[in-house]
């Protein structure tokens, strides 16, 4: 993975697109996250790592209400979001999120997949969701697998998949929380170029990730965290992976090869 392959500083604008303030979130009287803020700006990549069981994943889901907080509070351009509100669904719309589990529909086809929230939930024409979703599949190279069911397909095919069905929703903003994961070490590189080329051309991404290299590449600002807090942040990932400013970031770090 190449260094510094997406500049999207200029392409931010000052305003946030998403507001997280002073978040915390408990399990069973466990402190997951702890009083963390962070505001994203449209068109901003920002790269969250930190250790496992940090709340990073957890985080994901809270901004896109799939978990109740026990304070704070999270919007997107300026509306709150939480996942008792009425109007839930019709934020969450605004928010895609990628797992790393692909969650596709054995019975149905791809196309069935892709299809399936646009023309139930958006209520849109399915010729004209059609059309869209075959020219996402083209951009992601699986036009050719329309057809084919996920049980056919590998595992990287199957995530970019789960990629091309979240931005057929036109969301504001994408979640992908460890999409490389669950996949082989040959089928990362297929999936992450997929996400560099949305970073190239202005998606606002939070991505939570483990491949450093690809971190470090995507980036313009990297969050470091641990025990549901921000340590360290950076709005200059270069320096950030070479130089981190605390001792834990620099511990972290060298228990990766990049």
């Amino acid at each position: 993975m190449a260094e510094s392959q997406v500049n999207v500083s200029e392409r931010a604008d000052g305003k946030p697109l998403l507001s997280i303030r002073h978040l915390h979130k408990e399990f069973d009287g466990k402190v997951i996250l702890k009083d963390f803020s962070l505001d994203v700006k449209k068109g901003e990549v920002i790269v969250i790592i930190g250790p496992s069981g940090c709340g990073k994943s957890t985080l994901l889901r809270c901004t896109n209400a799939l978990e109740d907080i026990q304070g704070g509070e999270i919007l997107i351009e300026g509306q709150p979001i939480r996942k008792d509100a009425k109007n839930a669904s019709q934020m969450r719309q605004k928010i895609g999120m990628v797992f790393q589990s692909y969650d596709l529909f054995p019975h149905k086809s791809i196309m069935e997949n892709i299809l399936l929230a646009p023309l139930k939930v958006q209520k849109r024409k399915r010729e004209e969701a059609g059309k869209e979703a075959l020219e996402l599949l083209d951009r992601v190279g699986l036009a050719d697998r329309k057809d084919d069911y996920p049980r056919q397909l590998s595992g990287g095919q199957k995530q970019r998949i789960a990629i091309v069905r979240a931005l057929i929703m036109h969301p504001e903003i994408l979640l992908l929380d460890e999409i490389t994961a669950a996949l082989d070490p040959e089928m990362v590189h297929e999936v992450l170029e997929v996400v560099l080329g949305l970073a190239r051309s202005g998606s606002t991404m939070l991505i939570v990730t483990h491949e450093m290299a690809f971190a470090k590449a995507i980036a313009n600002r990297v969050i470091f965290m641990e025990k549901g807090e921000v340590v360290e942040e950076s709005s200059d990932p270069k320096a950030f992976f070479e130089r981190p400013e605390t001792e834990r970031g620099r511990e972290f770090l060298r228990s990766f090869e990049y």
